[in-house]
C-alpha cells in the first residue's frame, strides 16, 4: 500500500513538473507607454494568449522601454535576452530599403492603401527577419503624420532652419528636403525636447501628439497625411518553435485578432486624438496649396533617393502593390 502511495506521488510529481516545464514565459519589450493604443493592443494580445493556451505561454508587456531602449529591442530578441519586441519598422532603414517604404509619401495615404502595402511586403520582410533568428507577428499603422508648429504653417520657407523631431532616417531625410533640420526624439522625450529647445516642432501623428499633450508646446497641426507608418511585433524563432504545436496555434490566432483590432484602434484613436488636439487649443488644418507643393516636391526627391537604394525585389514589391492599388 505504502509502495503504491509512493507511486502515486511520484507521478504527480513527475507530472506536475512536466508541465511547469512546458509552460512559457516571455518578455516583450516596447517602447511606447501605457496611453498609446499600441501598447493597449499589445497587452491585450497577451491577455488573449494567456487565456487561449491557459496559461502555457505567458507574455510579459515591458511598455515605455523600462526594459530595453527602442534602439536595442531587436538586437535584444535576436540575442535571446529577450523573447519579444515591438518597434517603429522604419527605424530599421538602416538595413534595408523595405523597411522604410510605409514612409514614402504618396505611397500609401489610407488605412487600405497602408494594411494592402503591409500584406505586400510582409513575404520581404519575413524573409530578412528569419536570416536573423526573428519571425514577424503583427504589424499595426499609426494614422497618417502631419507637422505640429507653433505658428500657423503657412509659408515654405518657414521650414528653413526649422528644428524638427525626426523618429526615423526617412523623416530625417524628408525635413532636409524641406530646408528644417532634422532632431532623432524617442516619443516619450517629445515634450523634454520642446521644453528645452532642441526641437521646434515634430512630424508625427494625431495620436502622439495626444497621448504627449502636444498642446502644452505647440499651437497648431497641419494634418498633412504624409504616410502611415507601422510598428511590428515579433519574436525570436527559438522562442516560437519551443512551444508545442497546439500553443503555436493559439499564439497565431492571437496573432490575428491583435492585428485587426489593431488597425481599428488606430482609426479610431486618429479621430479622438484629432477630437481631443481642437478641444484642448490646438488649431487644425490643411496644408495650403503652397506648402502642399512644398511637401510633394520634398516626397518626390525622397522617393528618387528610394529607388537609388532599392534593390530589385524592392522595387518589385512597390511595383506589385502600385499595380493593386491601380486595379481597385
Amino acid at each position: 500500500m505504502r509502495k503504491t502511495l509512493l507511486l502515486a506521488a511520484t507521478t504527480t510529481c513527475s507530472a506536475l513538473a512536466l508541465t511547469t516545464a512546458q509552460a512559457a514565459e516571455w518578455n516583450l519589450a516596447t517602447p511606447y507607454g501605457d496611453a498609446s493604443f499600441h501598447t493597449q493592443n499589445t497587452k491585450q494580445f497577451a491577455e488573449d494568449v494567456a487565456a487561449a493556451t491557459d496559461g502555457e505561454l505567458t507574455i510579459n508587456v515591458h511598455s515605455g522601454g523600462s526594459l530595453v531602449e527602442h534602439g536595442e529591442i531587436k538586437s535584444s530578441v535576436r540575442r535571446g535576452t529577450i523573447q519579444a519586441g515591438e518597434i517603429f519598422l522604419s527605424t530599421l532603414s538602416n538595413e534595408s530599403p523595405i523597411y522604410e517604404v510605409d514612409t514614402l509619401p504618396g505611397v500609401a495615404g489610407s488605412y487600405e492603401d497602408a494594411y494592402r502595402l503591409w500584406e505586400v511586403t510582409k513575404p520581404v520582410i519575413s524573409d530578412l527577419f528569419a536570416q536573423e533568428g526573428l519571425m514577424p507577428l503583427y504589424a499595426v499603422a499609426w494614422p497618417a503624420q502631419g507637422i505640429y508648429t507653433d505658428f500657423e504653417l503657412t509659408d515654405p520657407d518657414e521650414f528653413e532652419g526649422l528644428r524638427v523631431r525626426a523618429p526615423n532616417i526617412n523623416t530625417q531625410r524628408f525635413i532636409e528636403n524641406l530646408g528644417g533640420s532634422p532632431t532623432e526624439t524617442e516619443e516619450s522625450d517629445i515634450p523634454n525636447a520642446f521644453s528645452t529647445g532642441r526641437v521646434d516642432a515634430m512630424i508625427t501623428s494625431s495620436s502622439t501628439g495626444n497621448a504627449m499633450t502636444a498642446w502644452d508646446y505647440v499651437s497648431h497641426y497641419t494634418d498633412a497625411n504624409l504616410w502611415l507608418p507601422k510598428n511590428i511585433v515579433f519574436v525570436s524563432r527559438d522562442a516560437y518553435q519551443q512551444l508545442d504545436s497546439e500553443t503555436q496555434q493559439a499564439l497565431m490566432d492571437a496573432v490575428a485578432q491583435a492585428e485587426e483590432r489593431g488597425w481599428e484602434m488606430s482609426r479610431e484613436d486618429n479621430e479622438a486624438s484629432l477630437q481631443a488636439l481642437q478641444d484642448n487649443g490646438i488649431t487644425v488644418s490643411q496644408p495650403n496649396d503652397a506648402v502642399a507643393d512644398a511637401l510633394q516636391s520634398a516626397g518626390d526627391t525622397l522617393y528618387d533617393s528610394w529607388l537609388e537604394r532599392a534593390d530589385q525585389r524592392a522595387e518589385q514589391v512597390l511595383e506589385n502593390y502600385r499595380q493593386q492599388t491601380d486595379n481597385e
